[in-house]
């Protein structure tokens, strides 16, 4: 009787939270806390697959609540789990806890000073993505459901995810390796949900989109082989620089010439070449790196067989070779449709009707995809950006200024805790 009761409040759009105040006042007390380790964790940042001081936080958090703590997954990763008082499903909340090799250049009081080896450079470290926030947002919802166990039909099992941004090379990691080690199961995980912080989407707001919500990303390489020659005379060699210019061109037609646009967005974008040592030598070989977005599988395939094929012909033309290497790389972040239509009541009665938005697809990636893959999973975008704010006043993520406001915060915990306990109870 009281299932059937408390499916009848969710499918009447209201929820646990509506229905409890004493979560309410559990998130609020919470709020400094979260903040608190937030602005910590900004401080101390650690790279992918190296996050081991952020794992002993999480970890030590997470036992002192009297939660099971699993520890080194994936490397670094640290899961939890929570049983309720009464049995039911498993849900999985997720956040990443990496950073990135950025230079801070903010001015704020808890500012990354830290540095690290990337790539055999010695890099500044930042959380320049925001995973500080996503991280004290799920410690937050862990202490709050330990609080409230009773009201928990199942179990909890709390993902903190190593090397979202990408384990470095030769190595494996991510979600990726989350999952082949085993986080869906034992107990085995019915649905997982995930958040991101925006920077551009004002605080107090969140943005969802069911079906395909962020892109597939794959990491190419084209490898270009010319003939190496005297600059003051390219006739007795074949220039790759040149033909990497051509091919760097001849893609951007690949998206705009031959891909439907009107059914999903597409992006190739080179973010590196790599030629030459001196001003008066015309290299022997020039390489290509870059990534690729897609919305669409088949579309997804077109490009990789067009890009191949372009570059080969290309180089021909001009008497050089050239090969192309496309790594498997990120699937597309794919929201459930029904999960997503049953979870945005949830979000609703946290954030209010009128702040949940509907929004187009992103093409960042997001490796959350590789759990949505094996089980239904739902991932929305909360708002960051301080409300006080101009329109175009926001740094992106990945870059030195990238700003979030703290006020923020507080939605995703409420976000998260009404969203799992909502689930369980369904």
């Amino acid at each position: 009787m009281q299932r059937l009761i408390t499916l009848a409040i969710l499918l009447s759009g209201l929820s646990m939270w509506s229905q409890n105040s004493k979560l309410e006042k559990d998130c609020q007390a919470i709020e400094d806390k979260v903040i608190e380790w937030r602005r910590d964790i900004h401080q101390n940042p650690e790279l992918s697959n190296r996050e081991f001081k952020t794992a002993e936080k999480i970890a030590k958090h997470l036992k002192s609540l009297g939660i099971e703590v699993q520890t080194g997954v994936a490397h670094t990763g640290v899961v939890g789990l929570l049983k309720g008082d009464q049995p039911g499903k498993v849900v999985a909340l997720r956040a990443d806890i990496d950073a990135l090799p950025v230079t801070e250049r903010n001015d704020l009081p808890f500012k990354s000073n830290v540095t690290s080896e990337y790539l055999g450079q010695q890099v500044g470290v930042m959380h320049a993505c925001g995973h500080d926030t996503h991280v004290a947002i799920l410690m937050g919802v862990a202490e709050v459901l330990s609080k409230n166990k009773d009201k928990i039909k199942g179990s909890v099992k709390f993902v903190f995810q190593p090397a979202e941004e990408g384990a470095p090379p030769g190595e494996e990691g991510g979600a990726e390796l989350m999952v082949k080690e085993g986080v869906l199961e034992n107990p085995k995980v019915d649905a997982i949900f995930g958040l991101h912080i925006g920077s551009y989407l004002p605080v107090g707001h969140i943005a969802y989109k069911p079906g395909g919500a962020l892109a597939a990303a794959q990491r190419f390489v084209v490898n270009i082989k010319g003939k190496q020659s005297h600059g003051s005379q390219p006739w007795a060699g074949v220039d790759p620089v040149l033909v990497a210019a051509k091919i760097i061109d001849g893609y951007q037609s690949i998206v705009s010439r031959e891909l439907e646009l009107t059914k999903e967005a597409a992006v190739i974008t080179v973010g590196k070449v790599s030629a030459g040592v001196r001003n008066n030598i015309i290299p022997e070989s020039a390489e290509l790196i870059g990534t690729i977005r897609t919305l669409d599988y088949d579309m997804q395939k077109q490009v990789n067989a067009r890009m191949k094929e372009m570059a080969a012909d290309i180089a021909k033309a001009y008497r050089a070779e050239a090969t192309v290497e496309i790594a498997k790389g990120v699937p597309i972040t794919y929201n459930d449709p029904e999960l997503t239509e049953k979870s945005l009541p949830s979000l609703k009665n946290v954030a209010g009707e009128e702040n949940v938005h509907l929004i187009k697809a992103i093409t960042g990636a997001e490796d959350f995809s590789f759990y949505q893959e094996k089980i239904p999973g739902f991932f929305f975008v909360l708002g960051g950006k301080d409300p006080k704010a101009g329109p175009d006043e926001h740094f992106p993520h990945h870059t030195p200024d990238f700003k979030i406001d703290d006020s923020g915060l507080l939605l995703g915990v409420k976000a998260m805790t009404n969203i799992a306990l909502d689930y369980l109870n369904m």
